[in-house]
């Protein structure tokens, strides 16, 4: 049976799946891939680094010809980001964490579809109040950042549903097999976002070190905090702790995060040890699904991978 939805429909996508644009990771070649495997695959241009953006949206431009679009972290752009984005046709933006007001027009008047993910009823309610074409909401398992006082997937997505109905809802956090599919559509979302599964593809921006401590990785090692945010000088809002794998300095810190903003030497100490080696550049973002995640695929096959698994678990759900 083909998993038709309104998101699928909304798109002209052969399956309800959609890659989380991962900031720098989900560059041209990796959305490029999920696109012509017949999902939305979305560049995660985070902060809109120009110069990333230019590089990875015409690889992506250039690599499909199926619709793909991009995601923007809503507190850490401008404008410009978002226009430098739209010169590059995408079929939608995506903005989280954040007020995405100043740019909706922008979005609007070049005929995108406007994605806005939520963490909770409030970003819910303000996302419709904008007029979003299609609502992303996120719960606490998902890899990287997400809602101090969020909810869990499970609880989280069929209320957003209802909230929004008819706007489409894609579910997202947990979500790392077809099962996970299964259940967000299962839930009343036409789709799911899904970000770790596809960070461990071999198309993704990121080292062998990352994909390879996601491959090995279990659920019970994540953990959410603002920890490292603060040990790397990030500006990321501190209502959006971030949910990573175990890390060294996180066991230093844990709990003491007002005494780390005091700290002038802990900031210094992480530098050092990211120079010397000692820790990777960058945390594992990884969500608490990663047990379901063994091996090392491309991404083109994957998607349609997916939607296979999430056809054969609804049709048991339907014959028991």
């Amino acid at each position: 049976m083909a998993l038709s939805t309104e998101f699928t429909r909304l798109f002209g996508v052969r399956h309800p799946i959609a890659l989380a644009p991962m900031g720098g990771s989900a560059g041209g070649a990796l959305a490029a891939a999920v696109s012509q495997d017949g999902g939305l695959g979305m560049l995660g241009a985070a902060h809109g680094d120009r110069q990333w953006l230019d590089r990875e949206a015409r690889m992506v431009a250039s690599g499909t010809d199926q619709p793909w679009g991009v995601g923007f972290l809503t507190w850490a752009i401008d404008v410009g980001a978002v226009e430098r984005a739209l010169a590059y046709g995408p079929r939608a933006v995506m903005f989280s964490f954040g007020d995405p007001s100043p740019f909706v027009e922008r979005v609007r008047r070049a005929g995108a579809i406007l994605i806005i993910q939520v963490t909770d009823l409030e970003e819910a309610r303000q996302a419709l109040d904008l007029g979003a074409d299609l609502l992303v909401a996120q719960g606490t398992e998902a890899g990287g950042h997400g809602a101090r006082r969020g909810r869990s997937t499970l609880p989280f997505v069929p209320v957003v549903v209802d909230l929004a109905a008819p706007v489409p809802v894609l579910a997202a956090g947990g979500i790392a097999d077809g099962r996970g599919l299964a259940a967000a559509l299962a839930l009343g979302a036409a789709g799911a976002l899904i970000g770790t599964r596809f960070q461990a593809t071999a198309e993704a921006l990121v080292s062998p070190e990352i994909t390879r401590a996601i491959v090995e990785g279990r659920g019970e090692d994540t953990e959410r905090s603002s920890v490292l945010d603060i040990l790397r000088g990030s500006r990321w809002p501190s209502r959006y702790p971030a949910r990573t794998l175990g890390h060294p300095h996180l066991d230093r810190w844990r709990g003491r995060e007002a005494e780390l903003v005091g700290d002038p030497r802990a900031g210094q100490d992480y530098q050092d040890d990211v120079a010397l080696g000692v820790i990777p550049p960058l945390p594992v973002w990884a969500g608490e699904a990663i047990d379901l995640i063994t091996d090392l695929p491309s991404a083109a096959g994957l998607v349609g991978t997916l939607a296979h698994q999430a056809e054969e678990a609804l049709a048991r759900a339907g014959r028991s």
